[in-house]
């Protein structure tokens, strides 16, 4: 199933607490509760470009399945990762956490797991 698409999020589970377990700034946390966002997918073949689109700022990830890539967690942090695909999800460590992210029932739905919290967002897709 393609990933490719442009998401709207429409709900999060755990967000607050999980942005504290991985290090986000308190002010950042509040500000991220109070907007909307949007994840920008673009999958051809194994090749992903995933940008996650927040007022002011856009942050991009691009990779291939199976091969090591830079990427950038959501701390702004760079790192190297091989992103891998696993029964149908794209599975990937980001190093204080591990990542997952899904089409279920045409949503994006991305799982992030931490010190024993689980962050779920769910977007809709808008085009």
């Amino acid at each position: 199933m393609s990933f490719t698409g442009k998401y709207e999020v429409e709900s999060q589970e755990n967000y607050e607490t999980f942005m504290k377990v991985i290090g986000i700034p308190a002010d950042v946390i509040e500000k991220g509760k109070s907007f909307k966002f949007f994840t920008e997918v673009t999958q051809s073949g194994n090749d992903f470009t995933w940008s996650q689109i927040y007022p002011g700022h856009t942050m991009t990830n691009t990779f291939t399945i199976g091969k090591e890539s830079d990427m950038e967690t959501m701390g702004g942090k760079k790192f190297k990762a091989t992103v891998q695909l696993q029964g149908g999800k794209v599975v990937v460590d980001f190093g204080k956490y591990h990542h997952t992210s899904e089409i279920v029932g045409g949503k994006l739905v991305e799982t992030s797991v931490a010190g024993g919290i689980t962050f779920k967002r769910i977007s809709s897709r808008v085009a």
